[in-house]
């Protein structure tokens, strides 16, 4: 009889874990600004040959949210070194892209990334077309795996459930994730 009872509260105890992901439900976790600007200034500088022609570095990030649009933008200085030439030009880049959660690899990226503005001090405006048009591709390169945040696995937990990231939205303070129990 006690080999019973231990079996149904083995049993009951099981179902009672089990039913605790639909109990728990969904769950928001908030990512401020200046924790995301944290995570995106550890990548930079960042710097690239492009079409074997063109040295760039990009420096100081300087993210920002559009909340309307689920989108961030990144401002950054930029410096462009035609192969031939010593010292670089100087400018400005700014991208935008639009936000989203990979629940797999538990992180928010940047997708479908947009050149802004290109502004290189010094250049004509049909160089600076020119230079516009490179820029773009290295923004894709730039972007392609640009994790915004990355979460621990101990954020994936909660309550002995896990947890994966289904949502995303901004807020003029941050990101706001929404987090449903994993199936």
């Amino acid at each position: 009889m006690t080999r019973l009872l231990k079996l149904l509260t083995v049993l009951f105890a099981a179902c009672l874990l089990a039913s605790c992901a639909t109990v728990l439900g969904t769950r928001q976790v908030d990512l401020p600004l200046e924790k995301l600007q944290a995570g995106v200034d550890k990548r930079f500088p960042f710097s690239n040959r492009v079409l074997e022609l063109f040295d760039m570095q990009l420096t100081r990030p300087q993210l920002s949210l559009y909340p309307g649009d689920d989108r961030v933008g990144i401002s950054l200085d930029a410096a462009v070194a035609p192969a031939f030439m010593r010292n670089p030009w100087r400018g400005s880049l700014a991208l935008s892209g639009r936000l989203y959660v990979d629940p797999l690899r538990g992180a928010v990226f940047i997708n479908e990334p947009r050149v802004e503005r290109f502004i290189v001090d010094g250049v004509d405006e049909a160089r600076q077309r020119q230079l516009g048009k490179i820029a773009g591709l290295l923004v894709d390169e730039l972007v392609r795996d640009l994790a915004l945040y990355t979460f621990r696995p101990e954020e994936l937990r909660y309550a002995g459930v896990q947890f994966a990231p289904t949502r995303i939205s901004a807020t003029p303070r941050g990101l706001i994730v929404t987090f449903e129990p994993a199936k």
